[in-house]
């Protein structure tokens, strides 16, 4: 026997994975990520028995709830499930999940359209953060097709513009949890920074790479990846994230000036593996860093004039522009706000099944 639970099979941005109404999915959360292991198919390389797609862009979970918080739509938990490892994250956000959430919400019935255009307000569990997704609603109901492209998915589709509010400090308490805009770890200079997702930086050359290589060739580096995760290990604590042995932050990532007109070029671990993108709020601490004087970042950036920036994120698939407005009474070194473009679509509809010895599907 088989416990079927309803569910959505959804592309967030550049990710993937099924979308659950909480209610729909156990309460206690040893048991809740017991059920989302055995639906993803892990731990297994190939997630052969399970919805994974045996790469970590493909192999996370959003769970949706209506929200009894005020003014806010809808609760908005994320998980990342372990490909070859028994592990579920919920310590990070994932902004490109997030841009599923608002379609997701009103296909769902948790919020109603409102216009041509309807802005979900979502919190974001992880982190207790918000962001409100406008998502496009014409004739009362989603459209998915439109001429918003974004690096990392084929063709174009209805933009989702995502408004991130309050970000700094999302799981570390504080935009610069060491208290530093640099440290030096293994030799190394670092600035550890979470403006919604914590991410150290390192300038490539520090530990001699350019920083345009491949992710394949990243990936066969064992070296560079030992030393990296080496640092990780250790700043996880002075970032206020304890023992990170087992988490999947924070995000390790190597800057170098960009390459193709953009603000900064970036190479990214996830934590492990090279990502072929960056994360939305990977993206969004990297521009941060890029607009801060001091950081490793500041001096290898290449920023626009003005208040309200617009940042090109260079990845190793192309690029991803964030958008920020930085305070001017600072002379602009503080960011008031944080917004960017994503896109989403629907794949699919119906049930995932687990062993009833998993769970029974009684609460």
């Amino acid at each position: 026997m088989q416990t079927r639970i309803p569910c959505v099979l959804m592309r967030g941005g550049t990710s993937k994975g099924p979308y659950f109404l909480a209610s729909d999915l156990p309460r206690e959360p040893a048991l809740r990520d017991k059920v989302l292991l055995s639906v993803m198919g892990s731990p297994d390389a190939r997630q052969i028995d399970g919805l994974g797609g045996a790469d970590p862009l493909t192999s996370k979970v959003a769970i949706v709830a209506k929200s009894s918080r005020p003014g806010i739509d809808v609760d908005y938990l994320f998980a990342q499930v372990g490909v070859e490892q028994a592990d579920v994250d919920v310590t990070p956000n994932c902004g490109n999940m997030l841009a599923g959430v608002g379609p997701f919400a009103i296909e769902q019935g948790l919020v109603a359209p409102a216009g041509a255009v309807t802005p979900v307000r979502i919190y974001m569990e992880n982190s207790g953060n918000i962001a409100v997704a406008n998502v496009q609603t014409p004739s009362g109901r989603v459209e998915y097709a439109g001429a918003a492209r974004i690096d990392g998915v084929p063709g174009s589709s209805a933009p989702i513009s995502i408004e991130l509010l309050d970000t700094a400090g999302s799981a570390c308490g504080s935009l610069l949890p060491t208290g530093k805009l640099v440290d030096k770890i293994d030799g190394i200079d670092v600035t550890c920074m979470d403006n919604g997702m914590p991410v150290v930086l390192m300038r490539a050359s520090d530990l001699g790479r350019t920083g345009s290589e491949s992710c394949a060739d990243l990936d066969a580096d064992t070296e560079l990846k030992a030393r990296i995760e080496a640092i990780r290990l250790k700043v996880g604590p002075l970032m206020n994230l304890g023992n990170v042995t087992k988490k999947v932050v924070p995000k390790m990532c190597l800057v170098s000036a960009a390459a193709n007109g953009g603000a900064i070029s970036t190479r990214c671990f996830i934590p492990h593996v090279c990502h072929s993108a960056i994360g939305v709020l990977g993206a969004v601490t990297v521009a941060t860093a890029c607009v801060l004087p001091g950081t490793v970042a500041y001096d290898l950036a290449t920023l626009p004039p003005g208040a309200v920036k617009l940042l090109s994120i260079e990845h190793p698939t192309g690029e991803f522009t964030v958008e920020l407005e930085t305070d001017e009474a600072s002379n602009h070194q503080a960011v008031k706000r944080s917004a960017l473009l994503r896109t989403a679509r629907r794949l699919m509809d119906g049930h995932a099944y687990v062993p009833e010895a998993v769970w029974s599907g009684v609460q």
